[in-house]
């Protein structure tokens, strides 16, 4: 019987630091599992460091080491993207380099696999080396997200998780652009199961997730799983509409029995002014979000561009 083949997809932005290390472990780890064949897929997001040099190095003398090399930086859930396509394994693991989430996890999730489970995500129990403000605003969006979607999004989830081959395909399937995998494999269902373990701090470097990517991730994730955004904005205009016909009574009550004229009350005028005017403005700003969605969808351009492959 032929021995079952798991890959392993780790995308790396910048990452000289960890690469090797990095390497080192997971290729440990996966020396150590019996009856199972493997590969290991670096995708190098458009790295103007030493990362690709690295890997290069590295896949001269293992040819289980396979690489994909980006024209230029696409953006996390692209390099994932570019993973999941290139994958042959039965079960594909995908893991950060910043080796946060520790790879010798992942016999452990291979059971769970063997078990039935087709979707083995990694949940965090702790979160070392993170800063309050990043855990508050963690929180917050998976309750946002939540509350907004369809689909149940699991809180305190990465991208660290172990997939079946059958659910890669059917996410492959999928065409859209501005992907947010961690909702998609929620979204395509299989049997599902959470993996709880403690996230360590980086081994080395810096966060490749500022807040400006957080705020882009946050965005993907709620326009691409809800449109709730669009009806809340039909709920604000009749509440604005309510809030107009109640001035307009009161001003015709004040006109005919002699009340406290508007127009002296310049306050109230300014107040309502600004009020309107920052609903009309933050409505503009979620139908264009669904808008430039939608216009990027229709260019078709890809998703990302490979300049090199190796040991393919």
């Amino acid at each position: 019987m032929e021995n079952k083949k798991i890959s392993l997809i780790i995308p790396m932005y910048y990452e000289e630091e960890v690469a090797e290390q990095c390497y080192k472990r997971v290729k440990t780890v996966l020396d150590g599992l019996d009856n199972y064949n493997y590969e290991i897929i670096c995708i190098n997001d458009g790295s103007k460091d030493k990362t690709l040099e690295i890997l290069e190095r590295l896949a001269k003398n293992d040819s289980k080491l396979k690489i994909i090399s980006f024209s230029r930086n696409f953006g996390h859930q692209a390099a994932v993207t570019a993973g999941l396509r290139n994958v042959t394994g039965d079960a594909i693991v995908i893991i950060d380099a910043d080796l946060q989430d520790p790879p010798e996890l992942i016999p452990d999730m291979l059971k769970l696999w063997e078990q039935g489970n087709e979707v083995i995500y990694g949940k965090r129990k702790t979160r070392e080396g993170e800063s309050h403000f990043k855990l508050f605003t963690a929180k917050m969006f998976y309750k946002i997200l939540n509350s907004l979607s369809d689909v149940e999004i699991p809180k305190d989830t990465g991208d660290f998780r172990l997939v079946d081959r059958k659910v890669v395909d059917t996410i492959n399937k999928l065409p859209e652009h501005n992907k947010f995998l961690r909702g998609l494999f929620s979204w395509v269902g299989y049997n599902q199961k959470e993996f709880d373990y403690e996230r360590q701090e980086r081994f080395a470097g810096k966060t490749k997730y500022p807040l400006k990517k957080m705020l882009k991730l946050a965005a993907d994730g709620i326009i691409s799983f809800s449109t709730k955004p669009l009806k809340i904005l039909g709920m604000l205009g009749i509440f604005c509409v309510i809030i107009s016909v109640l001035l307009i009574m009161y001003a015709l009550i004040s006109y005919f029995f002699k009340l406290n004229q508007l127009s002296a009350g310049w306050t109230s005028i300014m107040i309502a002014v600004t009020f309107f005017a920052g609903v009309q403005l933050i409505s503009i700003w979620i139908l264009s979000e669904y808008i430039a969605r939608i216009y990027d969808e229709s260019r078709g351009r890809p998703e990302y561009i490979i300049k090199n492959k190796i040991n393919f």
